[in-house]
This record gives C-alpha cells, structure tokens and sequence, in this order.
C-alpha cells in the first residue's frame, strides 16, 4: 500500500497538540471510562475525559480519576465541558471539574454548548487550547468569538447529537474561518479518515469507533449492535433529549417512536417551559444511557451510535483502531 505525509492541516494539528496521529478519541456519555481515554492518548491520539461518565457512570472522584488515566500514559489527553446554562449547582460543579483539569495537567479542552469565553480565559492563561462544538456558522462565529481557537465539527453522520450538514458542506462553510477544523461524525475507518483530512479538515473526532474497542466499558451487546449495524439502521430520536439524537434503530427505538409527544412539544416551544423541560429529559436521558450502555442482557436497547457503524466490522484495541485508521499515512514525531 503506497504511504503519503500527512495533509498540511493535519501534521500541523499534531505539532500543536504533541500528538502522533490527528485522531481524537470523543468525549461519550456514558461510554467514555477513564481506560478507553488512556488508551486513545497512549496510542497516539488525543482521549477526551467526558466529566460525568468518569464520576456519575464509573464512580471515580474526577481529580483521581485523571490520575489513574496518568498511570496508564503520559500522552496528552483532554476534557470537555458541557457549558450550556442549567442549575447553579452543576455550573459550580462543571467550574470546578475545570479547575481540576487545569491543575492536574490538562490542556485540551472541548466546550459543548453556550459560549465558552469564561473557559477559554482560564484555559488561556494556563497555555491551553479550547476547541468548540459547533454545527453550523452561527455557532461557530459565537465560539469563536468568545475565545475558542478551533472548532469539533459535528456533522450529520456523527453519532448522539448529530449536525444536519455533509461531512464536505459543513467543511466549505467554515474553512473560511481559517482556524482547525476537527471533522466529528462518520469516521470509522481508514477510508474515511483519508477523505476528511484530504478536504482539509484538521483532525477527525471518533465516537462510535471507540465504543467498539476492548478499552471501551460499554457492554458486549452494545458492541455487536454496532458492528452487526448499517448506516440505514442508523436512526434520529427526539425521544431521548428533546433534539434529534443519532441511535441504533432497535426494538426499544422503533416501539417508543421517535418524535417527542404533544406536551413535550408544547412545553419546549415557551421561552419558560422549555427549561423545565430539557431538564426532564437530562434527568431521564442520564439514568437511561447508564443503565443501557452497561446492561449486558440487551434489554435495555438504547443506543447512541453515528452512521461510522458502516465500516465497523470488529472489537478491537484503540491502539490497533488507530494504527488501521492511519495505515495509509508516513507519520513523522510531533
């Protein structure tokens, strides 16, 4: 197989980030344990610590829970921070996992939600980058302008909360931002990944791929559904959250339907109500996703997966994912 450098945008990425490839491991609720992370970094690509999957779902003080992932490897690693406004107390909650982060090391942070300024000013001072979600150009003017320095671009083939643009159409009207660009959503192997970093696109973020991993805590029966999935059985629910959400269509999914009922609908129209609202469904949608992501018996069918299930045809190691998903690329030491 004939090998090439990687793309501009690519090798500069890993410059930055002291990484060996321009893979990042996706931060999952609730797949993301602290060993999947480890071993996404210790492979040569960038973990992202999910906050509440390390403490709500695997029980780890999040302070400890970043050390052990620093037992396991000294690579860089990252974290995100769901920053939309919600409870005083999970703000104070999400300001301290910050904090933590910072003074344990971190410096990659991944902000979902709201504007990210006041995370971007901490992160800043201490050396660090802030990447930002963002599904179209409005967003990601907002983020960018409240201090992110590149943007996760989450587009309609990505797994939970998926964008509504092609993987190239989200690309062509963001480029002229002129900052990294990480394609988040439909990669899931060697093929794909070519194909995103040849448009441009800086890096490319894994989800799905990395449930279907050995490092990865979710349950057997959550991984074969992934591998044994095609992209058509790959459906959009706004059952779980209020807003469509990519998942695996299963009997679970097709009994309970996908659209939100009349007063749910109602109450996320009002400017005062849709608060109470989306706070009904995160209440639900985390005790939900916990219980399925973990329950080997398969009853419990409920789960997130992005249109990648396409080229996922095993169980394998992050560090062999990563070295399949970069076979085609000579790589030099960041």
């Amino acid at each position: 197989m004939d090998e090439y450098p990687l793309p501009q945008a690519a090798q500069q990425f890993v410059d930055l980030l002291g990484v060996r490839y321009p893979v990042i491991g996706g931060p999952m609720y609730p797949c993301s344990n602290p060993e999947l992370v480890a071993a996404v970094s210790a492979a040569g690509g960038l973990g992202v610590i999910q906050p509440i999957s390390m403490t709500f779902v695997y029980g780890h003080d999040f302070r400890q829970g970043i050390r052990m992932i620093r037992q396991l490897t000294d690579k860089p690693i990252g974290m995100n921070a769901l920053i939309e406004k919600s409870s005083k107390k999970y703000q104070q909650r999400m300001s301290q996992w910050i904090d933590i982060a910072l003074e344990e090391g971190v410096r990659f942070f991944v902000t979902s939600l709201g504007k990210p300024d006041w995370v971007a000013e901490r992160v800043h001072t201490m050396g660090g980058l802030v990447y930002h979600d963002v599904t179209e150009l409005k967003w990601a003017k907002i983020g960018l302008d409240n201090g992110a320095d590149g943007l996760i671009c989450v587009n309609n083939r990505a797994g939970g909360h998926a964008g509504a643009q092609s993987v190239q159409g989200l690309y062509d009207e963001l480029q002229a931002l002129e900052v990294p660009l990480v394609c988040a959503g439909g990669i899931g192997d060697s093929k794909g990944l070519q194909e995103a970093l040849n448009i441009g696109y800086s890096a490319c973020q894994l989800g799905t791929r990395f449930i279907a991993s050995n490092e990865c805590q979710a349950s057997d029966v959550y991984k074969q559904a992934i591998i044994k999935a095609n992209e058509s059985d790959i459906v959009l629910s706004e059952r779980i959250t209020g807003v469509p959400v990519a998942v695996i269509n299963t009997d679970y999914i097709k009994k309970s339907g996908l659209k939100s009922g009349w007063l749910a609908r109602w109450m996320l129209s009002g400017n005062r109500s849709k608060h109470w609202m989306r706070t009904i469904y995160a209440l639900k949608s985390i005790w939900q996703l916990k219980k399925s992501s973990l329950d080997e018996s398969g009853e419990r069918d409920y789960w997130q997966a992005g249109k990648s299930v396409a080229g996922i045809d095993s169980v394998e190691s992050c560090n062999h994912i990563i070295k399949h998903l970069m076979e085609t690329y000579r790589i030099k030491q960041p």
